[in-house]
């Protein structure tokens, strides 16, 4: 949560908004998180080949469903309790994305709570996996994807509201923004963005990043007069 200060429109807060995959992270949590099910056999190798052809999609900038990844995954896991998916991807936090973090990233979040900002950390991923990475990188706060809940507490294996990507990723930072800060209460200080879908993002900040784009994104960040950062 932000730390407890007083922010108005005179006086409001400054957020430092860190992407996660292929920014925080080196690699898509992802994919690698669908590899981890296929290894310990909690995916089909038809599930897996659906979500490799999704994420060929994704890569080459073809047309795609966001929430169909997640619903591939999550039907594989529909016989699991939400304590057991919860503790699967809290193990694979541990197991395969703790030695992904990239130090540049880290060092940056200390960087920018050290000069006050508000810290938030917005990913497409699950929430559990998201949940895991900002207890470990200290961050103020957290909006990444949730799945569906039914009435006994059990995944339905549809998302609820919308995959946290594109300009999705804006409209939730501001929504958790009102929520805690209030309302005119705050800015979009920095932001750090890896992908061409980041672009409505890094477009908010009054100073956005680029770190380590691919092409689309090093064109637009040139283009903007971005700053672009090599953190790999």
């Amino acid at each position: 949560m932000p730390q407890q200060r007083t922010y108005s429109p005179q006086n409001p807060a400054r957020l430092a908004v860190f992407d996660f995959d292929g920014t925080t992270i080196s690699g898509q949590s992802g994919s690698l998180f669908s590899r981890y099910l296929f290894a310990r056999g909690y995916l089909s190798l038809s599930s897996a080949l659906r979500l490799g052809w999704w994420g060929a999609r994704y890569v080459l900038h073809l047309p795609y469903r966001q929430n169909e990844s997640r619903e591939i995954i999550f039907s594989a896991l529909s016989e699991r309790t939400p304590g057991e998916v919860r503790a699967l991807m809290r193990g694979f936090h541990d197991a395969v994305l703790l030695r992904r973090y990239r130090p540049a990233a880290m060092d940056e979040v200390r960087h920018c709570r050290d000069e006050g900002c508000v810290t938030l950390l917005v990913s497409a991923t699950f929430r559990d996996i998201a949940q895991a990475a900002a207890q470990y990188l200290g961050v103020d706060g957290l909006v990444a994807t949730d799945m569906e809940r039914s009435a006994d507490g059990g995944y339905t294996g549809e998302v609820e509201g919308e995959v946290v990507a594109g300009p999705a990723k804006t409209r939730a930072v501001v929504r958790w923004a009102d929520e805690h800060l209030g309302k005119g209460n705050w800015v979009i200080a920095y932001a750090y963005g890896d992908h061409h879908s980041d672009k409505d993002l890094l477009g908010a900040a009054d100073k956005p990043f680029a770190v380590s784009p691919g092409a689309s994104l090093k064109h637009t960040s040139k283009k903007r007069n971005w700053e672009i950062l090599d953190w790999k």
